[in-house]
């Protein structure tokens, strides 16, 4: 009863400090949090390719977009390039997590495809070495992917799926669908995995569009509700440019109203192609 009570302005004066510390180390968090972003979004401009294989007769395009958020940058990649026997060889996948460890685990994943590449012809073993080699490196994530290999001369498109979601396809003649390949378990569950090969020929006048999660699956659609919606734009616009065409697939990541990021690569071939559809 007798204890003083503090004055008023003592009281202010405390609230005043406490509201500037707690400022203060809001503050620190977000330029911690921030920097990690600028680290990650660096990390992604770096990995992911500058340019992407074409031939006469073949036009590829790629985009990514990071999450709606803005902040979860670095879990999903492509990758697109010329191997020495003149083959072409496209990738795409998504890393678990975000932020920078999702970044720098992509990197590892990108590089260890374009390292096995050059040694293994099999789309089948270049996605199980890679598998072992990242659990050999405890990177203690996971994540999915798709390898493929194009021979110009015959036309046929070779490729192995790790967990991934299925690529689509569609041709001028009106066909379109999605692949149903059987695949393995993604990147980094199980050592000795292996993957299946499929082979598709790609003849005549068409499109094969590989793409992550973040393209087809969000709040407004399922995973086979987004697919279809993409093998229908697919099929009306199949005869557009390669750009035109994953410009406008991944107008489709919009209106999922995804949360996560997303990325799409399209081989728009030609008739540099024999054999079937």
């Amino acid at each position: 009863m007798n204890r003083r009570r503090p004055s008023r302005s003592a009281s202010s004066d405390e609230l005043l400090t406490t509201l500037h510390d707690l400022t203060s180390r809001a503050r620190r968090e977000v330029e911690l949090h921030q920097a990690r972003v600028e680290l990650a979004e660096a990390l992604q401009r770096e990995m992911l390719p500058t340019a992407l294989p074409s031939l006469p007769g073949l036009r590829t395009a790629a985009r990514y977009t990071p999450a709606r958020s803005g902040l979860d940058i670095g879990g999903d990649w492509y990758d697109g390039f010329v191997l020495p026997d003149g083959a072409l060889a496209f990738a795409i996948g998504d890393a678990q997590g975000h932020d920078v460890e999702a970044a720098a685990f992509m990197g590892q994943i990108r590089i260890a495809m374009r390292a096995f590449a050059l040694a293994a012809e099999d789309p089948g073993e270049v996605v199980s070495r890679t598998n072992d080699l990242l659990l050999a490196a405890d990177a203690g994530l996971l994540a999915t992917c798709t390898f493929a290999r194009l021979d110009p001369a015959s036309g046929q498109l070779r490729s192995a799926r790790a967990g991934h979601v299925a690529a689509v396809w569609a041709t001028a003649d009106g066909r379109a669908g999605t692949t149903d390949d059987e695949g393995g378990l993604p990147l980094g569950v199980q050592s000795g995995e292996r993957y299946p090969v499929t082979t598709r020929s790609l003849s005549g006048e068409g499109a094969f569009v590989l793409l992550t999660d973040g393209v087809v699956e969000g709040p407004s659609y399922s995973l086979d509700a987004g697919l279809d919606e993409v093998v229908r734009l697919v099929r009306s616009r199949v005869g557009e440019d390669a750009d035109a065409l994953a410009d406008a697939i991944m107008g489709t990541a919009e209106r999922t109203g995804h949360q996560d990021d997303a990325a799409v690569l399209v081989l728009r071939h030609g008739r540099f192609a024999s054999g079937g559809g």
